[in-house]
């Protein structure tokens, strides 16, 4: 399994207008996709005192999986361009990790 970890910031004034978006349409966007091996995406959340910083984590069962979504440049962001108007800056490069241990309790 293939963690996908990217993070953008916006203001404060543009915090909620960023996380609608995302809930409202490039989150539903990624699911009509219907990318074999993906498996979900997190969203969070983390007010500073200057602008507001989030967090997705996506899951794909492969590094296949994360190939059909982005290409072959595994690293690429995917980054809309109504999600470009609202954020202040975001990482140009998405990182991954391999989950090597899951406990649920």
């Amino acid at each position: 399994m293939i963690k996908r970890i990217w993070h953008g910031w916006t203001t404060h004034e543009n915090a909620d207008k960023y996380e609608t978006l995302l809930k409202e349409e490039i989150f539903p966007g990624i699911v009509a996709k219907s990318i074999a091996g993906y498996r979900d995406i997190q969203l969070l959340r983390r007010p500073h005192d200057d602008e507001v910083e989030f967090i997705t984590i996506m899951t794909f069962d492969s590094w296949n999986s994360v190939k059909e979504f982005v290409g072959e440049d595994l690293s690429v962001s995917y980054v809309p361009a109504k999600a470009k108007e609202v954020l202040s800056r975001y990482d140009d490069r998405s990182q991954h990790y391999e989950v090597r241990e899951h406990l649920s309790y």
